[in-house]
């Protein structure tokens, strides 16, 4: 039953490229044209053929974490290329579009995201080890979008752009109080301090990441300058200088968009900016992946434009600039699958090979959405004050060079 009904939907998807597909008993059937790209799957087992009918993103992942889903004379990339590139071209059983349409609609419920809920969440992901996250991220922990200035630049050097850039649309000035809520590891607060002399407040929800941003902010003596707590945005007091936010926004969820940008307008002095560095989708609001939202980011969400518009204008806030960045985060996480598989050896000593599998399923979907779907990153700076940043944008680039220039100084010298 269940390979008939999956025989129908492939059938009614595959319309521009071709996947071959192995089924338990041995048979392999073909779909789409014989034009465009290629792929080819093996199913082992009819109960991940009835997992993919009943929610095809959950049970492709799952059967590929579990082995049961093993791509053959291609890769994984091939095979989710295809899938991504076919899923909405084609036609999609009623069944299959009545359940993705619930699972929109409980979005609501599924992102409360109430503080206990948050800090559970962020614990799933990012409490897992920081000795794993350091094989595969920059020497500065940087989990998020790079900023690539040039095509053949390192991760490291795309981190430091990116930092750059982002301190270039925040207008520092020596002494000023920065918030950084989410502030991961630590990196962008120690580089606030050390290089622009601000103070620093940043939170987490982390244990891992607070203890780990602490013992660097001891280490490179900037412990008077820098305090970084464990601690709800919504929880947090006071005024500052500016706010930057790297890649928090993503775990706030829906319902509390308006809470978050409010708390944003609270928090930010009469005279301050704010920067906000978020994935976003440049389209219409779609389902949450029921798979990343399972074992990756629990209560997680990318949200379109058209979603952080009402909030932001509820706030009270200007849209001082909106900039989009388009393929940086496919290279970023191309970087970080290629260090990951560089390390695989030191990873499956400690790691079973379901959570491997898990891991790099992971990074190459991640990849797929910001290269084959609107996925992008948005850059949303804020503030009380139409006049608070330079009237163009000429003063980023102009701020961003003197951070950049040691880069492009041993670019040189190589």
């Amino acid at each position: 039953m269940w390979d008939k009904l999956l025989d129908r939907f492939l059938k009614g998807m595959m319309v521009a490229d071709r996947l071959s597909l192995t089924y338990p008993d041995g048979t392999t059937r073909d779909y789409g044209p014989d034009t465009g790209a290629t792929a080819h799957l093996e199913i082992s087992d009819a109960a991940t053929l009835r997992s993919i009918i009943l929610n095809p993103d959950l049970g492709l992942g799952e059967g590929y974490m579990d082995g049961k889903i093993i791509p053959r004379n291609c890769t994984l990339d091939d095979v989710l290329t295809i899938i991504v590139r076919n899923r909405f071209k084609g036609t999609i059983p009623p069944s299959m579009l009545m359940a993705n349409r619930a699972r929109f609609h409980m979005r609501r419920f599924i992102q409360n995201n109430a503080p206990n809920a948050s800090r559970k969440n962020v614990a799933h992901h990012y409490d897992i080890s920081d000795d794993l996250y350091r094989l595969f991220l920059d020497q500065d922990m940087q989990y998020s979008c790079a900023y690539f200035v040039h095509d053949d630049m390192s991760l490291e050097e795309a981190q430091i752009a990116k930092k750059a850039h982002i301190a270039g649309k925040l207008c520092l000035e020596p002494g000023m109080h920065v918030l950084d809520i989410g502030c991961g590891w630590g990196g962008m607060a120690l580089t606030l301090a050390r290089d622009y002399g601000c103070r620093v407040t940043g939170i987490t929800l982390s244990e891992n990441q607070l203890a780990t941003a602490r013992h660097r902010a001891k280490a490179e003596g900037l412990s008077d300058q820098i305090e970084f707590r464990l601690q709800d945005y919504r929880h947090t007091e006071g005024t500052f200088d500016r706010i930057v936010s790297v890649g928090m926004l993503e775990h706030v969820g829906v319902p509390n968009f308006g809470t978050y940008f409010n708390r944003v307008a609270e928090l930010l002095d009469p005279d301050g900016v704010a920067l906000i560095h978020t994935i976003g989708r440049s389209a219409p609001p779609m389902t949450h992946s029921s798979w990343i939202n399972k074992y990756i980011f629990p209560g997680g969400y990318v949200p379109s434009l058209s979603e952080l518009a009402p909030a932001m204008e509820q706030s009270g806030l200007w849209q001082m600039d909106i900039e989009v960045w388009r393929l940086h985060y496919a290279k970023t996480i191309r970087h970080w699958r290629d260090r990951f598989d560089a390390h695989l050896d030191e990873i499956s000593a400690t790691y079973d090979d379901r959570f491997v599998r898990m891991f790099r399923y992971y990074l190459t979907v991640c990849i797929m959405a910001f290269e084959q779907q609107m996925q992008g990153v948005y850059h949303l700076q804020l503030a009380h004050k139409r006049d608070a940043v330079p009237l163009t944008r000429d003063y980023l680039y102009d701020a961003a060079t003197p951070a950049a220039a040691p880069i492009m100084r041993e670019r040189r010298k190589a």
